[in-house]
């Protein structure tokens, strides 16, 4: 069992002692004031801190928080959360556009207090000066995660949970999925139509499809360069793209969010799709995705990662969420993304209990993490002009 947190005790309000009634009207009212004030003081006090926290995503990522919250309140009554569900498609970056916005007016955080996105948000943010240094002076579980992680973004978020896009396919259709990008390529032009991936604008797996396609043809260490001059290199990525393009669902059909992938597996208009590991899996638990599906890697791997936390800089409610931020990388609370997300914890595996440690030894295999900061926004762009209009 996890060690579960000390609930905080309450400072127990004081019992007010009644007035003592004098002839003079005017000591009666001063006392009587004197008591409403302390009254007000102590009710105040014993007030929760309330911070409001933004996320988006699928409705696993919903479920996720709707467990984790409560948990979390249980033992902590002196803190709430104000979840903020951005559903997706909305897109998140008006989230960010807000605490941007409000930093420039001086206007605080915009009333954001804690900020759930990927890595182009942190990057974005260390060049707009938005985010708060974390250190684990604050949040003492902070050293239970990968110190290089928490390098590469300079300390300003915390990264509590993992995911990898892998290949997900009926087994009844396809006996031996591809093992390598060359061998998925081909599989999908001698399968026309039996393939989908989303627009990339639109889900985190179609974006993996295509990343992992441009840097195909680039050096490994290309994955971590956010340099705009390595554009010019896209090129024979983009052209794969257009021309697998008429063998893919529909001829050239590219479906809206993760989801959109899935629903179409599902339905069996499709053999084969990227996927999210945690979504797929998720699903084929619960049984949305039919039994005969199955997951597996190519090699190099589709890119994955961690999904972060971010504090705005400017948050009046800092202290309170570096104590909720502490619980979600506790292994109580990363025990949860693990069973109920199907997700790679966000703290380092020797801190998870045993069992947990077992489950996932090889399932990290062909993992990579792709660094290319705001270049993915003009991938987007290029692609929806060089593949989607064709």
């Amino acid at each position: 069992m996890f060690r579960k947190k000390t609930a905080l005790v309450l400072m127990t309000l004081m019992t007010v002692t009644a007035a003592f009634l004098s002839g003079c009207g005017s000591a009666k009212t001063n006392d009587g004031a004197a008591n409403s004030n302390s009254s007000t003081a102590q009710t105040a006090a014993a007030k929760p801190v309330e911070f409001n926290f933004y996320f988006t995503g699928s409705q696993n990522v919903k479920d996720l928080w709707d467990t984790l919250i409560p948990m979390f309140e249980k033992n902590n009554s002196e803190v709430k959360v104000n979840p903020v569900y951005v559903p997706p498609g909305t897109g998140a970056q008006p989230t960010y556009d807000r605490i941007s916005a409000a930093k420039q007016a001086n206007k605080g955080s915009g009333e954001i207090d804690l900020y759930e996105d990927g890595l182009s948000s942190v990057t974005q943010g260390q060049k707009d000066d938005l985010w708060d240094t974390l250190d684990g002076g604050k949040i003492k579980n902070l050293a239970n995660v990968d110190a290089t992680t928490l390098k590469d973004i300079s300390n300003l978020a915390v990264p509590f949970r993992s995911s990898a896009v892998v290949l997900a396919y009926n087994s009844e259709k396809v006996k031996t999925p591809p093992a390598t990008l060359d061998e998925l390529y081909d599989w999908i032009k001698k399968n026309p139509t039996k393939f989908a991936y989303n627009d990339p604008s639109t889900g985190g797996s179609g974006n993996s499809f295509v990343m992992t396609t441009l840097y195909k043809f680039l050096p490994e260490a290309a994955i971590h360069n956010s340099d705009p001059s390595i554009e010019k290199d896209w090129d024979q990525g983009f052209a794969l793209l257009k021309d697998l393009g008429k063998s893919v669902y529909g001829n050239g059909i590219y479906p809206k969010k993760n989801q959109g992938t899935l629903d179409l597996l599902t339905s069996g208009e499709v053999d084969m799709i990227p996927a999210w590991s945690d979504m797929a899996l998720e699903q084929i638990a619960k049984g949305q995705l039919p039994k005969t599906t199955k997951i597996a890697q190519i090699k190099p791997g589709f890119n994955g990662g961690p999904t972060y936390l971010m504090v705005p800089k400017l948050s009046e409610k800092k202290e309170a969420v570096y104590q909720f931020l502490n619980f979600v990388l506790s292994p109580e609370a990363q025990a949860v993304v693990v069973n109920k997300m199907h997700g790679f914890p966000g703290i380092n595996l020797s801190s998870m209990p045993q069992d947990i440690q077992d489950s996932f030894k090889g399932a990290s295999e062909g993992f990579r993490t792709f660094n290319i900061g705001d270049l993915d926004k003009d991938m987007a762009k290029r692609w929806q002009s060089d593949v989607a209009a064709q």
